[in-house]
């Protein structure tokens, strides 16, 4: 740095000039200050290396402490320095909006990480603000606060949550607001940009930039209404909109989306991207709500008007109005539905309007202000358990809104009505019925350890004191594949992770029932141990234990059915079939027989039992084709996926075999075989998690699971062996 500045200059220290007299008060006052003003000259220098040593510079001088260096550096025309400070900072958030959008549309790793790049450079650019903040200048903090709101919040973040006449999108646009929040800690910048979010976002849009017409289309989507009032139509798909939780719920999210130019408010549109936005939107609003709950210098009254005061603050604030003899019904005292703010909530809101006219031109007369918190609070909760009744959302970010409905309901229902308790049950059946289904799915033998795993994970997330995942996810795709391979819809990769997205939603459903009863959660989920084998299993018979078959091992060959496989081109070999279940584990066995001990063969190979899929051929009726998925899914161990570095991971490819048989009798048997071993696989799976899926009579688990589809099912496939 000091090789920027001229020789002479670079010893000098700031000149003082006589005193200054003002209301019978004298005070020095710095009229030179060579090394300070030479020095923000570079602040935007195109090397970071320069940029980081003129904010080093500068924040020592802020820290003085002298009253007189104070005044010197915000004061025209040095005060010019944090406007050009923020019309840099202004510039780099457009850059970051561009890569976004451009990633969005085509995902790869290059453009990945460098919007990561970007993001930090932003991040430090609001970790510096924060120093100079730090410092205690008023007059900087008020410099800083003015220009960040007229620069950046008003003319772009805010506008951008409804409309598309401007520069950057409403993904971008909380990031921003998140980080903003998180970061740059002022108790005007935070309110006020709360209080903002009851206006519309044509109130921050010069009237030569709205539109005559009055419509605004949404980012990138036509939204139309049709006939039926519950359909909107998306692109040209209909999609389904839950009808009015409450009474109390005012938000819809077609006129959100679709109408332009309304009295609906930017706190609107948060919600409706919460009951009809994609993935991303969904994650974005739930971040800027999660934020401002958790934003210190935010009032309580403001998190009260807009809903996402904690039930737990407000009964304290009751509770203190009752100490200090208040007077409060005992209905007030202990209803969850009854805000304890009145007055106050609306003298402070409506203060904060007032200011945000007349300081910035902002004119807000939204029908919300006056609304009562309580409505704004159910309003809230519509759009979580809206959000809880979707399919198309990722667990991910239903955990996210699992996170912040306890934090608004840290006890348990009481803040709910009968129609949100009702929806949330019935999505919890759905979520149960979904398990059970992967209970003869492709992984069952994993269904029961997948399930522990995210139970404690999704309580961890339940529990923790803010969202477990970075502000940065935000601008990142959320649904990225495992694996670079192009699967078909019925491989098992593609099925395994379809099982874990089951298992999440239901984990988090189910731990919200359990939270809902007011019960405390436990560590790991209730379900049976595993049994023991029976007698008569064909485990049994075949001398296997517990810690099932072993490459190499002796077992009895009872049950087992001759067969050929040619596991390459021209070489047939000989084996004996035998299919096995222990427990939630199954495999299907293919063992040499001992020439010199009947009845006992060796274990050659081994492969799963689950997701085996036996299929008589239709030509060929000796012939079984079996399918053969993996013994374990990579995802789950991130280990393994580590070792590869950036490397893109290669999903194994199902393997499929065909069995001959020597006649009709003996392929049906080994059919028979493999899908008697098949139910009694799915049917432990089932009775190790009925303890669970019987939670308060949620639903019945049977016994016993209907017999698959008969021997008429078959492939016209040409048969591949192969492992």
């Amino acid at each position: 740095m000091h090789g920027l500045l001229p020789k002479q200059q670079q010893t000098l220290n700031p000149k003082l000039v006589g005193v200054c007299c003002l209301n019978n008060a004298c005070y020095e006052e710095v009229v030179s200050f060579p090394l300070y003003v030479e020095a923000i000259r570079f602040a935007s220098h195109e090397e970071s290396m320069i940029r980081t040593a003129v904010r080093a510079l500068t924040l020592n001088v802020y820290h003085v402490g002298d009253e007189s260096v104070n005044r010197f550096v915000a004061k025209a025309p040095h005060a010019d320095y944090f406007s050009n400070l923020l019309t840099f900072f202004q510039k780099q958030c457009l850059y970051l909006n561009g890569m976004v959008s451009e990633t969005l549309k085509n995902l790869d790793s290059d453009t990945t990480t460098a919007i990561l790049n970007v993001v930090d450079e932003i991040e430090d650019n609001l970790y510096y603000i924060s120093d100079v903040i730090s410092a205690g200048i008023p007059e900087v903090g008020r410099l800083i606060t003015v220009n960040i709101l007229q620069l950046l919040i008003f003319p772009f973040l805010l506008p951008s949550l409804q409309l598309d006449a401007v520069d950057i999108g409403a993904i971008t646009s909380l990031y921003l607001l998140c980080c903003i929040l998180r970061i740059v800690k002022i108790k005007d910048l935070a309110n006020t940009i709360a209080a903002s979010l009851f206006c519309p976002p044509e109130a921050f849009v010069p009237d030569s930039e709205t539109k005559l017409n009055g419509h605004a289309p949404d980012h990138g989507h036509e939204i139309q209404q049709t006939e039926n009032k519950n359909v909107i139509e998306v692109d040209g798909c209909s999609k389904k909109i839950l009808p009015s939780l409450s009474s109390s719920s005012l938000v819809h999210p077609e006129d959100i989306i679709s109408k332009g130019v309304s009295r609906l408010t930017l706190r609107d549109a948060l919600l409706s991207y919460i009951t009809a936005g994609d993935d991303l939107q969904v994650l974005s609003s739930l971040s800027i709500l999660a934020t401002l709950l958790q934003t210190k210098e935010l009032d309580e009254t403001m998190l009260d008007a807009l809903g996402i005061l904690p039930q737990r603050k407000q009964h304290k604030k009751l509770l203190q109005q009752a100490l200090v003899g208040e007077d409060l019904r005992e209905d007030q005292l202990f209803s969850s539905g009854r805000s304890f703010i009145r007055d106050g909530f609306s003298c402070e809101l409506d203060g904060y309007l007032q200011n945000l006219k007349e300081q910035y031109g902002v004119a807000c007369s939204s029908l919300e202000v006056g609304t009562s918190p309580s409505v704004h609070r159910f309003q809230v909760l519509d759009a979580l358990v809206s959000l809880f009744c979707r399919s198309n959302i990722s667990p991910e970010t239903l955990w996210d809104g699992g996170w912040l409905l306890r934090q608004l309901l840290p006890y348990s229902e009481s803040g709910f009505n009968n129609q949100h308790l009702e929806l949330l049950r019935d999505s919890y059946k759905n979520s149960t019925y979904a398990l059970l289904e992967e209970a003869r799915g492709t992984w069952p033998d994993l269904l029961v350890t997948v399930l522990r795993d995210e139970w404690k994970r999704c309580k961890r997330a339940m529990e923790a004191p803010s969202p477990r995942k970075e502000l940065k996810c935000m601008l990142l795709p959320l649904d990225k594949p495992s694996f670079d391979d192009v699967l078909p819809n019925k491989s098992s990769f593609v099925a395994g992770e379809r099982m874990c997205k089951v298992v999440k939603v239901f984990v988090l459903l189910h731990q919200l029932q359990i939270f809902f009863l007011g019960r405390a959660l436990p560590e790991q989920p209730p379900t049976c141990p595993p049994s023991d084998i029976p007698e008569n299993s064909r485990a049994r018979n075949a001398a296997l234990d517990v810690s099932g078959p072993k490459l190499g091992s002796e077992l009895r060959l009872v049950d087992a059915v001759p067969c050929r496989i040619a596991f390459e081109r021209g070489k047939e070999r000989h084996f004996c079939v035998l299919a096995i279940s222990v427990g939630a584990s199954g495999w299907i066995l293919l063992a040499e027989e001992l020439p010199l001990k009947k009845h006992y063969g060796i274990i050659r190979v081994v492969a799963p039992l689950a997701s085996s899929d036996p299929t008589i051929d239709q030509k060929y009726s000796r012939w079984l084709h079996l399918r053969i998925r993996p013994s374990t899914l990579p995802f789950l161990d991130p280990a393994k996926l580590i070792t590869h570095g950036k490397a893109k991971t290669k999903a194994p490819v199902d393997g499929r075999w065909t069995l001959s048989f020597m006649d009709d009798e003996s392929c049906k048997s080994a059919l028979s075989m493999i899908l008697e071993e098949i139910d009694l696989q799915s049917n432990e799976v089932k009775k190790r998690l009925k303890p669970l899926l019987n939670h308060e009579g949620a639903i019945d688990v049977p016994d016993a699971s209907p017999h698959p589809p008969d021997d008429a099912s078959s492939s016209t496939a040409t048969p591949s062996n192969s492992l």
